[in-house]
């Protein structure tokens, strides 16, 4: 078989743990890899373009299920790409909730790191802050009043 890549090969090619490949098997985003006689894994250049798909998928923050739908359009050409538009556009309103969550513990930590520059421990507001945390994430500053 012509350019067959080993296990260790697909893994040093595309930046993925050999684990991370075998989990990509078991879920099925990756097709199962065929045997040597001695049971070893191979791959081939299809294998190699697929993992790159799903590592580039995941750096840009998709899930698992996102990149599975991704590769099933990605697989069937002539269908419409409405879908996958769908599928970045639901994914873009996540990513932008979160940063607007990160923005709010950005502002959170510069007030309380610039008003820490020293004095006692059990008045520092850096330690306040982490020990005024409820179940739900939020702490005292950052919770509605009521």
């Amino acid at each position: 078989m012509a350019n067959v890549l080993m296990i260790g090969d697909l893994a040093r090619r595309t930046g993925t743990k050999v684990n991370t490949i075998r989990f990509y098997e078991d879920i099925g985003l990756m097709p199962a890899a065929a045997r040597t006689a001695s049971g070893r894994r191979t791959y081939r250049e299809s294998d190699l373009k697929r993992l790159t798909f799903i590592r580039h998928g995941r750096a840009l923050g998709f899930s698992t299920d996102e990149i599975r739908s991704l590769m099933e359009l990605a697989d069937q050409p002539d269908r419409d790409c409405g879908e996958a538009g769908a599928i970045a556009r639901r994914h873009l309103v996540d990513i932008e909730e979160r940063i607007a969550q990160l923005e709010l513990l950005r502002d959170e930590l510069n007030k309380v790191a610039k008003s820490c520059a020293g004095g006692k421990a059990s008045r520092c507001e850096v330690i306040e802050l982490i020990a005024d945390w409820n179940h739900a994430g939020e702490t005292g500053s950052s919770r509605k009043q009521t």
